[in-house]
């Protein structure tokens, strides 16, 4: 396994690392192909905003360098990149002159069934709900302890995600994914400022389908118009998307817009 720490090949860190102790820092986990890594716009994009809202002073043209090294090292696979606020003392006030801890580890390209992509999943109901901070919402923070929870829930394998709700009750996301639903002709999504991450293809996913002419809306949606969609898919920047075939006793078909944005995105990700 690659890995560096602050630039260098490394695989130690310090015991008060604040990215341990508090789950203080970000993450993007990044897919490689041919020693580039991919959307990396967007994943910089993302990664700027939860810098300033999280006040990590570190230079993202350092840590945009540094990806593109390790990138070429790695070749093909999945780069996971953790900016922490580095180390600290006892207690939760972040030191006066914090220097931020740069993390870069390689790992193979996930095998995950072709089913999956060719004949859509089944999502498993997640009983853990998300809570609401909206100073956090969108962001990828080193605290996944919602979703650890929510991926406990099941160990069968007929199960390739888990569908999370927050306490309200609106359908939110996938425990590693972006939920979408078509119904109409129309392409939603769920909002996400109160709580989730918002991802790198679901980003890539809205301004594609924008300029075909695919109508979109990110809004508030229930559990029960979740139920009634035309198409359910989900999607993130490893696998692409995936319909969704079986929620509990409720199924959908795989519809043509799903297919349509897997095609594109499939030769995207292939690219």
């Amino acid at each position: 396994m690659l890995s560096w720490v602050d630039g260098r090949p490394a695989e130690v860190l310090s015991v008060r690392d604040r990215g341990l102790a508090y789950g203080d820092g970000l993450f993007e986990t990044i897919a490689v192909s041919a020693g580039r890594p991919r959307l990396l716009a967007r994943h910089l994009a993302r990664l700027e905003e939860g810098l300033r809202r999280l006040r990590l002073a570190v230079s993202l043209e350092l840590v945009e360098q540094e990806l593109l090294s390790f990138s070429a090292g790695l070749g093909s696979g999945v780069l996971k990149l953790m900016l922490t606020r580095g180390e600290g003392l006892r207690g939760y006030a972040p030191p006066a002159e914090a220097k931020v801890s740069r993390i870069l580890i390689g790992s193979p390209t996930p095998a995950y069934p072709p089913a999956n992509a060719e004949q859509g999943i089944a999502l498993f109901p997640c009983a853990t709900r998300l809570a609401e901070q909206p100073l956090l919402a969108g962001l990828k923070h080193l605290n996944r302890l919602e979703q650890v929870l929510a991926r406990g829930e099941w160990d069968d394998p007929a199960y390739a995600e888990g569908l999370m709700r927050d306490h309200s009750g609106r359908v939110i996301e996938g425990v590693f994914s972006n939920l979408f639903l078509v119904r109409d002709g129309r392409l939603l999504t769920p909002e996400l400022s109160r709580c989730g991450v918002a991802g790198v293809m679901r980003a890539e996913l809205l301004a594609w389908a924008t300029a075909q002419g695919i109508a979109t809306e990110v809004r508030d949606i229930g559990y029960d118009e979740l139920l009634q969609a035309d198409e359910v898919f989900l999607c993130n920047s490893l696998y692409g998307v995936w319909p969704v075939r079986r929620l509990q006793a409720h199924t959908w078909p795989v519809g043509a817009i799903t297919r349509k944005l897997q095609s594109h995105f499939g030769e995207l990700l292939d690219s």
